[in-house]
């Protein structure tokens, strides 16, 4: 069944590659169908086009498919095109003549853009819990950890001393920009495109800001061919802000990733949280982070797939963008997982409390040793010529007891402003 079925045959081979692997990514999409078709219906008996007993029937009717939906027995098979066709059967077959009425002033391109705004809506709010959630656990592993040292590192040198308290905090602060791209594409998508049809509106009556109400939607997307436009561009939004996510969740795992070898030694994780090797019995290997990596490379990979995949389309639809979703919806699924993992593995982690007693951390220390010379009267030229003769001479002796006062370093974290920033994102 096709909602734009006129009783004409379709050639298999053409089907099959039209609606390639719909069925199943729709699934995702089906319970926000239903929302958006209820919504639809109420409005419908609003205006005039469904009698109050056919909506207790589509209701009735929806609320059921809703719950089959939940408990996972919903299935779309292989005869129906997608899950709107679906469920407008359903809704035929159990009510009859009040099903057919249901697609009545809408159009097949704007329940799939209802039914993404609010999937993606509701998609992007699960993922900045995610991210509030690791933030506040490496927020308190700061707090617990802020007066261990680590050494720092440029160029993959050793540079300046660092802390546990300053690196986890770095993280959960770098988090809050990330969530400013997760609010702005939530801005995008809270927008409602119901009632743009095939892109240009209806003829009939009807009542879009009675929908967007209905829906919980912030505002309407006022202009039916901006509406139909929004798509590509709500699916992309989304992207970059999971792009922004992935590129800072990779950076931890590749840290963690780093940290956790024996040549560097700084971290440990229980061994549960690690995996062995099938001929060395002395592994333990970071796999979760390594595959953490792994997937939010690949979703940093995902804004320009989109890109390239909507560049230069007119306005209006076009069916190439059917294919937003092939991996759009896996992405997402993949970034909530990278994104509870990470929160689960960091909470056991545990820190090495020695690592700057071997004698090679010592360079950490020569700038605090210069600033010194400075604070007692030496022009800082001269004390950095001086500082870089005494190493070269094997004389260099450092001082490692100064303070670093300003805010956001190692003896001033200024936790309690990051808290502050998170909790206002």
């Amino acid at each position: 069944m096709k909602l734009w079925d006129k009783g004409l045959p379709t050639n298999e081979k053409i089907n099959q590659f039209t609606v390639g692997n719909d069925r199943e990514l729709d699934l995702v999409l089906a319970k926000y169908d239903v929302q958006a078709t209820l919504a639809h219906a109420k409005m419908l008996c609003k205006v005039k086009l469904l009698s109050d007993q056919e909506l207790v029937a589509i209701t009735k009717e929806l609320s059921e498919l809703s719950k089959q939906i939940a408990e996972g027995n919903f299935v779309i098979e292989e005869d129906f095109e997608d899950v709107h066709s679906k469920i407008e059967f359903e809704l035929t077959k159990t009510i009859g003549e009040a099903g057919k009425k249901i697609h009545t002033a809408r159009s097949r391109n704007d329940q799939v853009l209802v039914a993404m705004h609010l999937y993606l809506k509701d998609e992007l709010q699960q993922i900045k819990t995610l991210v509030k959630d690791l933030s506040s656990t490496l927020l308190n592993l700061a707090d617990t950890h802020q007066d261990v040292l680590l050494p720092g590192y440029t160029h993959l040198q050793v540079a300046m001393p660092s802390s546990f308290g300053l690196w986890f905090s770095a993280y959960a602060e770098s988090f809050v920009d990330d969530l400013y791209m997760v609010n702005a594409a939530l801005q995008i998508v809270d927008q409602n495109p119901l009632g743009s049809a095939a892109g240009y509106g209806s003829s009939f009556p009807i009542d879009r800001e009675f929908t967007t109400q209905e829906l919980g939607f912030e505002t309407l997307k006022y202009n039916v061919v901006a509406a139909q436009m929004s798509r590509g561009k709500s699916e992309k939004s989304t992207a970059f802000a999971l792009s922004s996510v992935a590129g800072t969740l990779s950076k931890l795992a590749t840290d963690v990733c780093l940290y956790m070898s024996q040549n560097f030694n700084f971290v440990s994780i229980p061994s549960e949280y690690t995996t062995g090797s099938s001929i060395m019995p002395h592994k333990k290997n970071p796999d979760v982070f390594e595959l953490i990596r792994a997937k939010c490379n690949v979703i940093q990979a995902l804004p320009y797939e989109l890109t390239l995949l909507t560049t230069n389309l007119p306005s209006g639809y076009h069916r190439d963008l059917q294919l937003l979703k092939k991996n759009l919806i896996p992405a997402i699924q993949d970034m909530k997982a990278s994104l509870e993992m990470a929160a689960y593995a960091l909470k056991h982690i545990t820190v090495n409390k020695n690592i700057l007693e071997d004698p090679k951390y010592e360079y950490l220390f020569s700038v605090d040793t210069l600033n010194q010379l400075v604070v007692d009267g030496m022009t800082f030229r001269d004390a950095y010529v001086k500082i870089g003769k005494d190493i070269e001479a094997g004389t260099y002796v450092p001082i490692k007891d100064t303070q670093h006062t300003h805010i956001g370093s190692i003896n001033n974290l200024g936790l309690s402003y990051i808290k502050a920033k998170l909790s206002s994102v």
